[in-house]
């Protein structure tokens, strides 16, 4: 039985954002909720009631009304939300253009600075005019190879704020990593960073950079943004210009926000990759927006006088949710580098000297700050702190405890669980609920997620198949270069007709939370950061070494961990050299994030009849589950040699 971690009192309660909002709708619609499951299921019946009073109710800017909240409720996917409403999502994260600070900056270099709302409006408005002037209109792409700071916010208010789309990588990515997704989309400007730091050392991205941009003809201008030097050689690079001579001269200037449908593009989100090149997922600005500010208003009860920081990348869907904060006018903390340099206590020096109130991170950091022996509630002062949030993987149930033991014993921990797909949550957290050891405390509201089992059918306490089965605003509007909606139909309709199955297992508790079990595809989910096999099957095809490969991730110590198991060429055998090869070129070539844990040689890879290799079951077979349906397995005695193997029971 779940343990009770916290729960919290009915002063906190009355003073949340949720309270104030769930008394809106008992006025307006004569209810009388006072708990948060009766909410919910009122919010999932009454789904066109729900968004339309949190339309008002969050203040969004329009400059036209909407005419419908939803064309079509039954349909999914392509149901059109808010019909006839025009707006701009950059203006409604600029709606603040005071002396509050809006963004605080905190590089692995120690470099820190700040900006106001006030400079922020300037410094995007500075930008905003640039970009006019290169030529950007509406519907291009901008995107960014940036760490996470100031200026890769500002670059994408920028973009957007005339209708341009935003799609970022972190530096970290590989050059084909970074081709795999930009090659796509085809953008017009780049901005990146001339390096970035990890571990205390400087590591240059424009090398990389030159490379990207040979095989990107559509770039029409490379923007540097110095970092790791202030005057950068940018010589040899085409078209490349330096941040400060790229903006604007002027000052004073006004944005001119574009405005636009409801439905128009904002975001370009990736597929992790697993079965070819990364999928691009097209996302609305309307319903990005409105998804954000429900989850971060009502959900994260964060207000204009708090202060936010997650620990993410520019290339995780966590940077794309943390900028939405801006919309409420909090302050923003941002940080770039390793959370455990110099020290594990890093980040929590941060949280007690800038008085944090909302800390973000991933269940994949908790458990190795735990395993650290870290005490940040000894060794810092956390008396401002009101909510840990965590999500990347689930959260296991030590981890809860050690939140509540070692760091505060009275906040809310919110374990969270959506996707880059929906840029947002499925489950998350309710700041008038309680909190239960290895539960997320609460299904989204107006999100009608069930669990489903093999026969389709709603279940409650047991493990099934995470499903929506109605739509969201957050939805992707379409997969880009997907004309007939076939690759956005098999993403997430081929199993439940006109309902979303998202790929992973849970379970519903009787009480309404959500127990997280994983995905139940093949994609790997080390440090909590979604990778895809493929990335790492297309570096081993160009190995001469390696004849064939299948990757999976082993559970391990509360996280997961790479396994690359390899059939060597013949005349070949997997020495120390040959290892570091491998790691070496996965590394340069997808991400750190990719490189395996273990590498160990294999006589064969297991495949289906139609020749696909079959990752689950030899997931099952190391975790020493019973695979099934081997049946459809060409050479199904190859599981055989993935069994109770002495190098997977080791560090």
């Amino acid at each position: 039985m779940a343990k009770l971690l916290w729960e919290p009192s009915q002063d906190r309660i009355k003073k949340t954002n949720m309270f104030c909002f769930m008394n809106n709708i008992n006025d307006k619609y004569q209810q009388k909720f006072t708990e948060y499951a009766d909410f919910y299921q009122w919010s999932i019946d009454n789904i066109q009631e729900f968004w339309a009073s949190w339309w008002d109710f969050s203040e969004i800017k329009a400059s036209l009304p909407y005419e419908k909240i939803i064309d079509d409720l039954t349909k999914m996917p392509g149901a059109n939300w808010f019909p006839g409403a025009r707006l701009n999502f950059s203006e409604n994260l600029l709606k603040y253009r005071d002396e509050q600070t809006a963004l605080i900056f905190f590089g692995e270099n120690q470099v820190s600075y700040r900006l106001s709302y006030a400079e922020l409006y300037d410094e995007v408005a500075k930008v905003a005019k640039a970009l006019k002037d290169a030529g950007v209109s509406v519907g291009d792409r901008v995107v960014g190879f940036m760490p996470n700071m100031p200026e890769t916010i500002i670059a994408m208010l920028a973009a957007t704020s005339m209708g341009a789309a935003w799609s970022s990588c972190s530096p970290d990515f590989g050059i084909k990593g970074v081709l795999d997704r930009f090659g796509q989309i085809k953008p017009k400007i780049l901005f990146t960073a001339d390096g970035y730091f990890f571990k205390g050392k400087p590591l240059d991205s424009l090398k990389r950079i030159s490379e990207i941009v040979q095989d990107l003809p559509s770039i029409e201008k490379v923007v540097v943004v110095p970092y790791i030097n202030s005057k950068p050689d940018i010589s040899t690079m085409p078209n490349a210009i330096r941040f400060n001579d790229f903006k604007s001269k002027q000052s004073g200037l006004e944005i001119d926000f574009a405005q636009l449908p409801f439905d128009h593009p904002l975001y370009i989100m990736y597929s992790s990759g697993t079965t070819g090149l990364p999928k691009c997922m097209v996302q609305s600005a309307g319903g990005i927006l409105i998804h954000h500010l429900k989850e971060l208003v009502l959900h994260t009860d964060l207000k204009r006088e708090d202060k936010i920081f997650y620990f993410t990348t520019c290339g995780w869907m966590m940077w794309n949710w943390l900028v939405s904060s801006l919309a409420v006018g909090a302050t923003l903390i941002l940080y770039d580098g390793n959370p455990f340099h110099p020290d594990p206590g890093v980040l929590w020096k941060m949280a007690q000297d800038e008085k944090i109130t909302i800390f973000g991170t991933s269940a994949g950091y908790i458990a190795a700050l735990q395993n650290s022996g870290a005490k940040p509630g000894l060794d810092y002062d956390l008396s401002s702190l009101r909510a840990v949030l965590s999500t990347g993987s689930p959260l296991s149930i030590d981890s809860f405890q050690y939140i509540y033991d070692d760091v505060k014993s009275d906040l809310q921990l919110a374990s969270i669980a959506g996707g880059t797909d929906l840029n947002g949550c499925f489950a998350l957290g309710n700041p008038i609920g309680p909190v239960y050891s290895g539960e997320l405390q609460c299904r989204g509201l107006a999100m009608k997620v069930e669990a489903f089992d093999d026969d389709g059918h709603s279940i409650i306490d047991e493990q099934g198949e995470l499903v929506c089965t109605a739509p969201f605003p957050s939805m992707p509007i379409y997969f880009w270069d997907d004309p007939d909606n076939k690759k956005y139909h098999s993403a997430y309709f081929d199993i439940y007709p006109n309902i979303w199955r998202h790929g992973d297992y849970i379970i519903v508790t009787k009480r309404g939370g959500v127990i997280m079990y994983g995905r139940s595809d093949a994609t790997l989910n080390p440090g909590g950061v979604r990778i895809g096999t493929a990335e790492i099957y297309r570096r081993m095809d160009k190995l001469p070494e390696v004849e064939d490969s299948v990757v999976v991730g082993q559970t391990w110590e509360n996280d997961v961990r790479v396994i690359l198991f390899i059939m060597l060429a013949q005349g070949f055998t997997l020495t120390e050299e040959l290892q570091k090869k491998i790691k070496l070129t996965i590394r340069v070539n997808a991400s750190p994030r990719h490189v395996p844990a273990k590498i160990i040689a294999v006589p064969d890879i297991p495949y289906t009849h139609n020749m696909k290799k079959v990752e689950l079951a030899v997931k099952k077979v190391i975790h020493n589950k019973e695979v099934r349906n081997k049946d459809a397995l060409r050479n199904p005695q190859a599981l055989d040699y993935y069994k109770d193997l002495k190098e997977l029971s080791e560090n």
